[in-house]
């Protein structure tokens, strides 16, 4: 009686790799950490579930059609949509046992019900660094965390990326000189200047309710141009008294002083002052990351300042700053640009022990662990199949040694060494095939 046979498949928006890709994944994740961790960062893990309650205290809206939620009993719960927001929740209830400015990193994945399309994924990888005060935050922390993207990204190997930086009280004093109360949605219009363009900003903005005369003076704005100093001397010139407005270009001058100081050249990073950032809970400082040769690609690194991380779990002010890298998001597209590595072995093995006969296992056991107490990544092989099988395994691994254990090794307690490369092969001690293989 035949059995029905289910097709292996996986959902949409659910990236899988295979072992090859999985690897140089995991190098670009701990890349990203190991950098995180040199600047002083420390880990933490919370649940891929949260309540319900916890992940929309801020409102439905948009939130609310993407999480993933169900009920257990009488529980409702839903998959965590970002990390923001279970960091929220994270340091205001551990608040009396954590240290302020508390540095902490969340490399995990997270879940969004949205429309699934290419390069777009429902659960991915998120790589979050945020710093968090109690009561204030110095600014220059802003600097530091824009510092703190360019050794990352410089880490994984590029060169040529730029971070636009902008800081949300000019944008939303600039707004208020014009009579503009409600900025959000204003903001959330020029964030996609980049998707929509300039006809397309137009027509949102007159079809929020501006006049053509708040239009064209916000796109006069916007497009003001120059190196970072003229920026900054153009904004001053247009005399808005605004006391947030005055506040924003003072701290936008001390983050690019201080991001001097902190090595960051010249050439990867620049006042940009269409960096809104969509999100509604930004107050200052806002970045955006983007890789200078590969523009259609999109921000690769994004975020900035708030004022108060967790006011809707705590009496508590707890101001930060933060970024947060979207992984799978980023890996998926630089493989797609074809800007990954081709050479990454299949596996972490260096040395693949071949046991002629199964009579000689043990001996080939014990190799494997001696090797391994000396680092080096073993395997052994203990199929039943003619040599050329075996060398195939190796080679379709990319292996780079093979032992081969027959009669005379066992005899003379010594081990045929094989360099897969060129092809040598010499009956060594195991002392020697240590040396050789490190």
């Amino acid at each position: 009686m035949s059995k029905d046979i289910v097709k292996p498949s996986t959902l949409p928006g659910f990236l899988e790799l295979l072992p090859k890709d999985q690897i140089l994944f995991n190098e670009i994740k701990d890349n990203i950490r190991n950098t995180y961790e040199k600047h002083g960062f420390i880990p933490i893990d919370t649940p891929l579930i949260e309540k319900s309650e916890i992940l929309l205290a801020k409102g439905g809206g948009e939130t609310e059609k993407q999480i993933y939620r169900f009920t257990k009993g009488d529980t409702d719960m839903a998959l965590r949509f970002d990390l923001t927001v279970p960091l929220a929740r994270y340091v205001a209830q551990h608040f009396s046992e954590l240290t302020f400015p508390f540095r902490r990193y969340h490399i995990g994945k997270v879940y969004r019900g949205e429309k699934s399309q290419r390069g777009r994924f429902r659960e991915f990888y998120q790589c979050d660094v945020d710093i968090i005060g109690n009561g204030k935050l110095n600014v220059i922390y802003d600097a530091e965390i824009l510092s703190i993207i360019y050794y990352t990204f410089k880490n994984l190997g590029f060169e040529n990326f730029t971070i636009k930086i902008n800081n949300r009280k000019i944008l939303n004093g600039f707004f208020s000189s014009l009579g503009i109360i409600n900025s959000v949605e204003v903001l959330r219009t020029i964030d996609k200047l980049e998707k929509i363009g300039e006809k397309g900003i137009i027509d949102e903005l007159i079809n929020l309710g501006l006049s053509r005369d708040a239009v064209t003076k916000i796109l006069k704005f916007i497009q003001i141009r120059g190196n970072d100093e003229e920026k900054l001397q153009s904004l001053k010139s247009l005399n808005i008294e605004s006391q947030i407005f005055q506040e924003g270009i003072k701290e936008l001058i001390t983050v690019t002083d201080y991001t001097k100081i902190f090595g960051v050249p010249e050439k990867n990073y620049t006042i940009d002052l269409t960096i809104a950032r969509g999100l509604d809970y930004y107050t200052g400082t806002v970045y955006e990351t983007f890789l200078d040769n590969y523009p259609e690609i999109g921000s690769v690194c994004s975020g900035g300042r708030y004022e108060n991380l967790a006011e809707y779990y705590t009496t508590q002010k707890l101001p930060g700053v933060g970024v947060s890298i979207g992984l799978t998001r980023l890996f998926y597209q630089l493989k797609e640009a074809g800007l990954l590595e081709n050479d990454i072995p299949s596996t972490f093995t260096k040395v693949l022990i071949i046991p002629m006969d199964e009579s000689f296992n043990g001996y080939a056991i014990k190799i494997a662990n001696t090797l391994r107490e000396n680092n080096i990544i073993s395997e052994v092989y203990f199929e039943d199949a003619k040599i050329g099988k075996k060398l195939n395994y190796a080679n379709n691994l990319n292996i780079p040694y093979t032992i081969f254990i027959g009669e005379e090794e066992v005899k003379n307690q010594k081990a045929s060494l094989k360099d897969m490369k060129s092809g040598f092969q010499a009956l060594i001690t195991v002392d020697d095939v240590i040396k050789t293989v490190k």
